[in-house]
């Protein structure tokens, strides 16, 4: 049996060779079927003769560029494939794809073709960058951190780690604007504002700031702004970190602030001109001072107190609420959040009722949905820049909403108990480590109490830190003789041990940290401790147990709609895709565990990125010079114009001050210029959305001897490549102006043309925009600023370790501090390094294309069902267009926020509401997006007006119908009576993609007003609920 299955596997074999022998003519091309007959097939042919063993003919040949590694980039991230890119720019009306973009880039700013040098102009594949991130990462050197200053080693914990950093289910959604469809995150930034509220003893608290440094800035303007600017001094206790007070003094130039840094003993209110303080608890050496019968003293004078304070510290001190402090502020980076080179981190600010419409940025409020429960929104918007513009608290607008939900979910799954366990332990290590050196006898430890941080004198100070260094332990030099030791939660009693040798000169003590321990007692005095509760809401004492904080999560994360479900098309936001690759590097321990004072020979992968990425962004934007300080777009528009401010002042022109802002500007853009002293003139567009030019040279004209700065956005933010944006430019430069270009369009420019090019002089990137950092439901962002090479000298630096530009100019006169961190948050920096890497120059410049085309036909497929606002002169938009739905108030009743809540029951976000052109839609579709997804949304658009049509001509009731009912959820659909003139299954299912997959929102629509009448910004318990609300309309 064996030898026939032998056999007959021979002959088998047999004629297969002879078959392939037998086939003497070329192989097919691609364009030829292979099972097509080959000429003569129905003859019979003469047997070749047959082949030697193991002898094969040649084949195909095969093609060197079908041997590349096949995991490429570019195609993964622009969705739009060759074939669809013809048909749709042929819908459009043009031949191709680049005679669209001919016809709506102006030929006057075409940019010549870009390349980038060396490996990054063709772009890494997505394992080649992998491999890339790894080196760079094992390059850095995450020693353990005893530095302190605000950056502490935290465990994060898996579960937050694996189910909210690194999901994108949590970090792709957009600041909770459409409450009915972001009840989760709403919901856990109210737990972020109670948590800090509960531990400061202060009743409000603001949804996150940028850094600790920034909000003890805002806090000191909110002061100035309490007594109405009519005291112009502010006091700053020397004992604070010395990156909070340069970036309070780089931002008291704009507001005319006196800052002051002294003692806090020292302070004198003689003038009667001060009007507020800061003063750091504990301080940034370490002491814990009793500030009570300070802050009498200072409210006795009319002074307001501010506290920079640290979360962790008040788990065991006094909380400054109870001491008397108007304003705490501080980072709640060690609640979970790695210390990341410097960031991202949620920094607080944290006050009373009476100061609610001062407090700078997001406020998260409970209200009530149209049915009349409990519902989640952010409050007080009427605050904000798009509404009060120069007028406005702060420029503050996306801020660090992932990060500050990371830090509320550590609060959730440790509760009070735990975050005072992990308290009590960080300061008896600190206590056992003070101990352990005075039995030494060597070195002197400051007698003061403490929480965490230990202040030694030495001998000689950079000696300890060496040796430290030998040990992979750094430690802080204050001064020659200065020391201090930070410890936290990471901390063992193994680092302990360690650092008594070091202190001991190398040499090994003849004690333990572990038998010292039951030697030791608290340093804090009975008079700071604390004794009031915290925490005590049920949701800070129920997910303690991995299983029920992950369901915990899942909740969360259900209600919210990302870009996991769909598009989110808001104009001017730039929802784009957010890849993997790009995010792995993020949590990578060398990237994540590095502190932003390390000395710099440890980060060497870090700033071989920096470098690169500087040269990158330098090439992609035309300028020469890179700053990554500025962590939002506002800190980089406030950091541009500050430049700008400095560049005149060094040439003896301190009287420029008058910056000109088209009405069409973003609300951030006034408020800037405001918080640079600048004095704003407005000038207006024409009726196709255009910066109106004559207007504009007559403003330059006028304001000819002071004008300091132009701001203008292009494309502009009505959507068009203006034609005249070149003219614009030498009109300011001609009047001695500065041009300063906001980055927020700037995914229509790459690769196309620049804004050095164009003739700005600085701008900054919004990276979490065109630069893929998702936006995290709220941040966090990034706002780098280019500058041309006269403008480079005067880029930020910083107080404890130097920096400047990249590359760095000859000769640098910064203008100040505009971050806490050296380089901004450093952390999410590879997300942009990698997008642009992987793209390549190529990839990058058919990103623009593709944008453009996807805005195009998307207008297209709209403008016969609504108008389609602004065109450039060849009738295109560029990657954004305004829809207009005013006339529908008048025909149907109908508002645009109906139109937005409708949306949602199609399973989508709103574009951009009312904003720049109100009563409008504001679309941007992003390249990263498929046609089939375009399509999707562009019917439900035109399904909805249909159900417009059907209110117009009298079918549907004018109060009664889908949009104004909208949305729906299902206990709205479910409920036992139903009276709507429309069936529950349309109401849910107006679309037929949607039974496939439906995206529900959780709540009816949210009532704003009642949420801004009735202000509650904390959990509540039961019994509060009647009370918070009589005080809060009282």
């Amino acid at each position: 049996m064996e030898r026939a299955r032998r056999l007959a596997n021979r002959a088998l074999l047999r004629r297969l060779l002879a078959a392939a022998a037998s086939t003497t003519s070329p192989a097919p091309s691609r364009g030829i079927s292979t099972l097509a007959k080959a000429p003569g097939a129905g003859s019979r042919q003469p047997r070749a003769p047959r082949p030697a063993p193991h002898q094969y003919t040649t084949g195909r040949p095969v093609s060197a560029s079908a041997l590349q590694p096949s995991d490429t980039f570019p195609r993964r991230h622009n969705s739009a494939t060759p074939a669809e890119q013809a048909a749709m720019a042929s819908e459009c009306g043009f031949n191709t794809l680049d005679a669209l973009i001919d016809a709506t880039v102006p030929a006057a700013i075409r940019a010549p073709t870009m390349h980038f040098s060396g490996k990054f102009d063709a772009g890494f594949t997505e394992s080649q960058m992998i491999d890339h991130m790894q080196r760079l990462a094992a390059m850095n050197k995450a020693y353990k951190s005893f530095i302190g200053m605000g950056y502490y080693n935290t465990h994060v914990p898996a579960v937050i780690l694996r189910n909210l950093m690194e999901n994108p289910a949590w970090y792709t959604q957009y600041t909770p604007y459409q409450a009915e469809i972001a009840q989760g995150r709403l919901e856990s930034l109210l737990n972020y504002q109670t948590m800090v509220a509960d531990l400061t003893g202060l009743p409000m608290s603001n949804a996150s700031l940028l850094d600790e440094a920034t909000a003890a800035a805002e806090a000191m303007a909110m002061c100035n702004g309490i007594l109405k600017s009519k005291k112009k001094t502010f006091l700053i206790a020397s004992n604070c970190h010395p990156q909070t007070i340069d970036v309070c003094q780089t931002r008291a130039a704009g507001f005319d602030l006196n800052v002051i840094v002294a003692d806090a003993k020292d302070f004198d209110y003689s003038s009667g001109d001060v009007c507020g303080v800061l003063v750091q608890y504990p301080g940034t050496e370490g002491e814990v001072l009793d500030y009570a019968e300070f802050v009498k003293d200072a409210h006795a004078h009319g002074v307001k107190v501010v506290m920079a304070t640290d979360l962790l510290a008040l788990t065991s001190l006094r909380p400054p609420g109870e001491i008397g402090a108007d304003i705490a502020v501080g980072s709640a980076q060690r609640f979970g959040v790695p210390m990341g080179y410097g960031g991202p981190h949620a920094a607080f600010l944290a006050t009373s009722q009476e100061y609610k419409r001062l407090m700078p940025g997001r406020i998260i409020g409970v209200s009530v949905d149209s049915s009349g429960k409990p519902a989640l929104r952010m409050a007080m918007q009427t605050r904000e820049q798009h509404i009060r513009r120069d007028k406005a608290t702060s420029n503050i607008c996306t801020a660090q909403a992932l990060l500050a939900n990371m830090a509320a979910m550590y609060a959730v799954y440790h509760g009070p108990e735990g975050l005072k366990a992990i308290a009590d332990r960080v300061h008896g290590l600190a206590g056992t480590f003070a101990h352990g050196l005075k039995k030494m006898g060597t070195v002197t430890v400051q007698e003061l109490p403490f929480f965490d941080t230990v202040k030694v004198k030495v001998a000689d100070a950079n000696a300890i830190a060496q040796e430290a260094c030998k040990n992979e332990m750094n430690l802080r030099v204050v001064d020659a003789t200065t020391i201090t030791v930070a410890f936290d939660e990471t901390t063992t009693l193994e680092d302990v041990d360690k650092l008594f040798k070091v202190f001991n000169g190398g040499k090994p003590v003849n004690f333990t940290a572990e038998s010292l321990a039951s030697e030791v007692s608290s340093s804090i005095p009975s008079s700071l401790v604390r004794k009031s509760p915290y925490l005590t809401h049920p949701i800070f004492n129920m997910y303690h147990t991995e299983h029920e904080l992950l369901r915990y999560l899942y909740k969360l994360q259900s209600k919210d709609l990302s870009l996991c479900h769909s598009m989110i098309p808001l104009g001017s936001c730039t929802m784009k895709l957010n890849a993997t690759v790009e995010m792995m590097p993020v949590t990578y321990p060398n990237f994540a565990n590095m502190h932003p004072f390390a000395p710099t020979d440890q980060a060497a992968g870090y700033h071989e990125m920096f470098d690169d990425l500087g040269d990158l962004l330098c090439k992609i934007t035309g300028f020469d010079s890179f700053s990554l300080q500025p962590n939002a777009g506002a800190s980089g528009e406030y950091a541009g114009l500050m430049v700008i401010r400095a560049y005149h002042r060094a040439r003896g022109d301190y009287h420029r001050d008058v910056c000109i802002i088209p009405v069409s500007a973003h609300g951030t853009n006034p408020a800037s210029a405001a918080m640079c002293g600048m004095k704003i003139v407005a000038v207006g567009t024409d009726s196709k959305g255009n910066i109106n030019i004559e207007e504009l040279r007559k403003a330059a004209e006028a304001n000819k001897d002071n004008l300091a700065a132009l701001m203008v956005t292009y494309p502009s933010t009505h959507g068009v490549y203006e034609e005249g944006i070149d003219e614009i430019c030498r009109i300011i430069h001609e009047n001695g102006g500065q041009v300063y270009m906001d980055g927020a369009n700037m995914n229509a420019q790459v690769g196309l043309t620049s804004p050095g090019f164009i003739g700005a002089d600085v701008c900054h990137l919004n990276l979490h925009k065109t630069f893929c950092i998702p936006h995290g439901g709220g941040g966090p962002g990034m706002g780098p600023i280019g500058v041309k090479k006269h403008l480079a000298p005067f880029l930020p630096s910083h107080p404890v370790i130097t920096t400047g530009g990249f590359p760095l100019p000859e000769k640098t006169d910064p203008l100040g501090t505009i971050s806490a961190a050296p380089w901004g948050s450093a952390l999410i920096l590879p997300i942009s390094y990698t997008y642009i890497a992987m793209m390549g120059s190529k990839g990058l410049t058919d990103a623009s294309k593709i944008a453009i085309l996807n805005a195009n036909y998307m207008a297209k497929r709209l403008e016969k069902h609504y108008p389609v606002l602004f065109r450039g002169v060849n009738g295109t938009v560029a990657h954004e267009f305004i829809i207009d739905l005013r006339g529908f108030k008048t025909t149907a009743g109908i508002e645009p926020e109906d139109v937005a809540k409708r949306l949602m029951d199609y399973g989508f976000h709103a574009p951009t509401m009312s904003w720049p052109v109100p009563g409008t839609l504001m679309i941007e579709p992003t390249e990263s997006e498929s046609k089939a997804e375009l399509d999707r949304f562009c019917d439900a658009l035109i399904s909805i007006r249909e159900e417009i049509a059907e209110i117009e001509s009298g079918k549907a009731d004018v109060n009664n119908n889908v949009l104004k009912s909208a949305p729906h959820p299902p206990q709205l659909l479910m409920s036992d009576s139903w009276t709507k003139p429309y069936s529950r299954e349309y109401a849910a299912f107006p679309a037929a993609w949607l039974r496939g997959a439906k995206f529900w929102p959780t709540t009816c629509r949210v009532d704003n007003v009642y949420g801004d009448r009735n202000l509650i910004c904390t959990l509540q318990h039961g019994s509060q609920v009647a009370e918070e609300a009589a005080a809060a309309t009282a």
